[in-house]
């Protein structure tokens, strides 16, 4: 026998269009703060043709293509947009604080 959830904890197809651009538009930026906080942080390398750079930049594609393809879990596209544009403002936060403050 199975337990049915109540209703505000089932998923649902009602707004995909929702959830599918919060993980187009804020997943995007969500993706390159990521990566450009693994550059910032990753090992010490110098140029664009460094292996960092390219690991980088090769980063992009599946950690865009993982938001997006989470980004429909959530239960409506408010809390889509909420989430990942709040984890958006705080990684680039993040980024740009170290950016100005340590140089």
């Amino acid at each position: 026998m199975t337990k049915r959830l109540p209703k505000a904890q089932q998923l649902s197809s009602e707004h995909w269009f929702g959830k599918a651009s919060a993980g187009v538009f804020a997943g995007y930026l969500l993706t390159i703060a990521i990566c450009g906080i693994f550059s910032r942080f990753g090992p010490l390398e110098v140029g664009f043709f460094s292996a960092q750079a390219q690991i980088t930049m090769w980063l992009v594609a599946p950690v865009w293509g993982l938001i997006l393809s989470f980004c429909f879990l959530f239960q409506s596209s408010a809390r889509a947009w909420a989430w990942l544009g709040g984890a958006s403002v705080v990684l680039w936060s993040i980024l740009l604080l170290f950016r100005f403050v340590i140089g």
